[in-house]
């Protein structure tokens, strides 16, 4: 299998590094490596692995190789230098979500899914040092059976009074004011804010494309909130080693799992609280509150598995570490 190049591979671990070492830092200069023909190569090289069908231009990866690939980024490099690379819409697909409901993707084209990529490259490491350890959805060398490990690991320590909430349409009404404002939190660089809003101004006046290579990171960011309160509610309610409150998210489906003794109900009622109260912050999420009940029933497991089983994708891998060791 092809590595990401030594270069680009050792910049992103020293920006991960840094990012973990220094949660307030904003980086800057990262455009000049969002325009480097060695990311832009990489991003075009994870591209093609993923393989997909063309966007709304109709141009192939077999089209791009017969004319050159090193010309067909040097343009694309070309555009991002002198500022005037433009995304396109992103092409409209509809496949069955369930037995009467579709999800609608949003199929960027392949020049974009290498912008989109080179990008991602870049800022993934810093949001990746960020995230929390019960965030699994579309994340580096995370799978979906661990999130399930982790929700039957709860039920076994007597987790079993349970919240399990999951967002309706959330990909489709992500504010694109409110998500670059926590880009830009971490990010101090014009140039690549300004590329993202191109990006997201593409797929619409609000939401983020389910099919875009940078959409799952993006998702992550916009809920990261959520998963640090519930980390807090976690720890300020631990007892020594043990705990009295697990969650598990993969992408927009959350699972709360309580101390199943009654003189916790008062934790489960406040976590329902304090995540509807995070929710309602972003302003566009509506939710849908599946179940709240004082013993598990076996459904919410089946759900949930269900639910993350069939939202699992490809997860690249992030260079040669391994971020889950922190």
């Amino acid at each position: 299998m092809t590595k990401t190049p030594v270069n680009l591979q050792e910049l992103r671990r020293k920006i991960y590094l840094k990012a973990k070492a220094e949660s307030t830092w904003r980086f800057w200069g990262l455009y000049v490596h969002v325009c480097k023909q060695e990311t832009l190569r990489e991003a075009y090289r994870q591209a093609k692995s993923n393989g997909g069908a063309p966007g709304i231009d109709g141009i192939t990866f077999e089209a791009i190789e017969e004319s050159g690939v090193e010309r067909f980024l040097q343009d694309l490099r070309d555009e991002l230098l002198s500022e005037t690379y433009r995304p396109q819409r992103n092409r409209r697909k509809e496949i069955p979500k369930d037995a009467d409901k579709i999800r609608v993707l949003g199929i960027p084209c392949i020049r974009d899914r290498v912008v989109q990529g080179a990008l991602k490259l870049m800022m993934e490491p810093i949001f990746e040092a960020d995230f929390q350890d019960g965030s699994y959805g579309y994340r580096p060398r995370r799978q979906a059976h661990e999130a399930v490990q982790r929700v039957a690991k709860a039920i076994v320590s007597n987790k079993t009074q349970v919240i399990d909430v999951d967002l309706a349409s959330y990909f489709d009404t992500v504010r694109h004011d409110l998500l670059l404002r926590k880009v830009a939190a971490r990010v101090n660089d014009d140039k690549v804010l300004h590329l993202l809003k191109l990006i997201l101004k593409a797929s619409g006046t609000c939401g983020v494309p389910q099919g875009g290579v940078i959409s799952p990171l993006l998702s992550n960011l916009y809920l990261n909130e959520v998963d640090r309160m519930l980390e807090r509610a976690k720890e300020v309610t631990r007892e020594g080693r043990y705990t009295h409150l697990e969650y598990a998210r993969f992408a927009d489906d959350v699972v709360i799992l309580v101390d199943g003794y009654s003189k916790w109900a008062w934790l489960a009622q406040g976590a329902d609280r304090r995540l509807r109260e995070e929710l309602a912050k972003l302003d566009g999420s509506s939710t849908k509150r599946k179940q709240n009940d004082s013993t598990l029933p076996r459904v919410e497991v089946s759900d949930f598995l269900v639910l993350i089983s069939g939202e699992c994708g490809h997860s690249e891998e992030f260079g040669e570490y391994d971020m889950r060791q922190r």
